[in-house]
């Protein structure tokens, strides 16, 4: 009824022998996510200090470079040096929140505490600079 399968399958090894493709561990691969999205969260702060400079944003990037560079295993990751194209800083911030959120959510299943606190911070930063009325009724 059915035609038997002739090729080996791509998703099992046999037991004992390598497999043919290199596998990279869960831990790893959260790493590289989460250095992903610091990165992309220091991208837009970059741009958010190109706009407008504050000593806080500085030492943001400055938090966030090291957070990249530890995960990444190596040297301090590409920064902006040259002042972007003038975006609505709303956007960069409701940009950064949400990238900061995915940050949080993979430093956390991750259980790496340093870059759970720096993206918390980041989703309160940018939440404050986004609605800053809502903190002043706190």
């Amino acid at each position: 009824m059915y035609e038997p399968i002739r090729t080996k399958s791509v998703h099992s090894t046999t037991a004992g022998r390598p497999s043919d493709f290199p596998h990279r561990s869960r831990e790893e691969e959260l790493d590289i996510q989460l250095a992903g999205h610091l990165a992309a969260l220091l991208a837009v702060t970059d741009e958010l200090r190109a706009s407008a400079p504050s000593t806080e944003l500085d030492t943001a990037a400055d938090r966030l470079a090291g957070q990249v560079a530890r995960l990444r295993g190596g040297p301090a990751p590409a920064r902006l040096t040259a002042p972007a194209d003038a975006l609505d800083p709303t956007v960069l911030h409701q940009r950064a929140q949400a990238l900061a959120g995915r940050a949080l959510v993979v430093a956390a299943s991750r259980a790496d505490t340093a870059a759970a606190i720096l993206s918390a911070e980041r989703i309160d930063a940018h939440a404050a600079a986004l609605h800053p009325q809502a903190l002043a009724a706190r």
